[in-house]
């Protein structure tokens, strides 16, 4: 159909044409709900021995290949939906099927409102069922006593840099990483329907926050008080009877809990954004464009360094992140946290880790999963 025939036609034309597509749709989208409840069944089937928990109905490497394909498939049809839009609409469709065949629970760090959530939602879609949880270690332990079938947890801030506690979470954890989000993060300055905005005195937020729109608080509110919480929904909750308090959260935060943004996107940075790791119980299987997360003690000797990043750059491995933390078990000795691209099943990645591990005192692969799409 030529833009001049589309541009011919009424609007009552193109109404008519809008419902039949929509039929069309709708029927689709049946076909493929319906074509995810025998998923379910051939799973059911093929895993009869194992105990409904124990069954694995949520792929991250095949839905990560699913949203590339869609991806592609829109790039070759020229599309006006971007690329990232076709592919969010089609994670809220995989979303729902998932939810045919076994509703997920996904743990995350509360309470509601919170960017975790958000992340939560991008990854997942809006059909899976989130749980707060009131701090980073009760996510993995709610993912470790299969209390839920996933967690989402941050890792690191564009302009913070690392979240400490779910690093040294790992670090006594056999939880696997099966996945990463990376959410663009906008903060917000919002006040209740009590707050008088002219008397504002003390500040609310998440540490991070706060430090992330350190510069922005400078200019506009130098001698309210920074008041820590643990969470931004936190910030958010706390304000409600407050009339002299405002809070730093995002928006989905002041949905919550019915409060207005006299301020947007008051960040310092505008490319600030989070990184958040999906931890579950699986091993996930290579999709093609993979990320490999490791915790690696080094042996207190000169150069000890040097060996454990020489074998990655000799074999080709792109290394992506490279972290030290202090070593619980030694005074002044450091363990690091590195990010490769790659599949730890890949022949150079695996002939790298191989040699790491007999350079270093320990080698733990915290997981290999698929690199964020959205």
């Amino acid at each position: 159909m030529t833009d001049n025939n589309q541009s011919a036609k009424s609007l009552d034309d193109l109404r008519e044409e809008i419902d039949r597509i929509d039929r069309e749709l709708v029927e689709l989208i049946s076909s493929r709900a319906r074509c995810a409840q025998t998923v379910a069944e051939v799973k059911k089937a093929e895993n009869s021995s194992q105990t409904e928990a124990d069954i694995v109905y949520y792929r991250p490497e095949r839905e990560a290949q699913v949203l590339r394909k869609v991806m592609a498939y829109n790039e070759e049809n020229g599309g006006p939906l971007t690329n990232e839009e076709m592919a969010r609409l089609f994670r809220e469709v995989m979303s729902a099927c998932l939810a045919l065949e076994q509703p997920i629970k996904v743990a995350f760090l509360g309470p509601e409102g919170t960017f975790t959530q958000q992340a939560v939602s991008k990854h997942f879609g809006h059909s899976a069922m989130p749980m707060p949880m009131s701090a980073i270690d009760e996510v993995f332990r709610e993912v470790e006593a299969g209390a839920v079938h996933y967690g989402v947890v941050p890792v690191e801030n564009s302009t913070e840099g690392v979240v400490t506690h779910t690093l040294d979470s790992f670090i006594d954890s056999n939880i696997n990483i099966c996945g990463e989000v990376v959410l663009r993060i906008h903060h917000n300055l919002l006040v209740s329907d009590v707050t008088n905005t002219d008397k504002i005195s003390r500040i609310y937020s998440h540490p991070q926050s706060l430090a992330q729109c350190r510069k922005w608080l400078d200019a506009n509110y130098p001698n309210a008080e920074r008041i820590p919480v643990s969470s931004n929904a936190e910030a958010a909750r706390r304000i409600k009877g407050e009339w002299n308090s405002a809070a730093i959260a995002g928006i989905t935060a002041a949905d919550l809990y019915d409060l207005r943004a006299i301020e947007k996107n008051i960040e310092d940075s505008p490319d600030n954004s989070t990184r958040f790791l999906v931890i579950g119980r699986q091993v996930v299987p290579a999709c093609g464009q993979d990320k490999t997360s490791l915790v690696v003690a080094v042996r207190n000797k000169p150069g000890a360094l040097h060996y454990i990043l020489e074998p990655f750059h000799r074999l080709g491995v792109d290394l992506t992140r490279l972290q030290s933390r202090p070593s619980r078990s030694s005074v002044w000795n450091y363990i690091f946290f590195i990010d490769i691209q790659g599949h730890r099943d890949d022949d150079n990645v695996a002939a790298a880790l191989a040699e790491i591990s007999e350079a270093s005192a320990e080698l733990k692969v915290l997981g290999s999963y698929p690199i964020g799409v959205l």
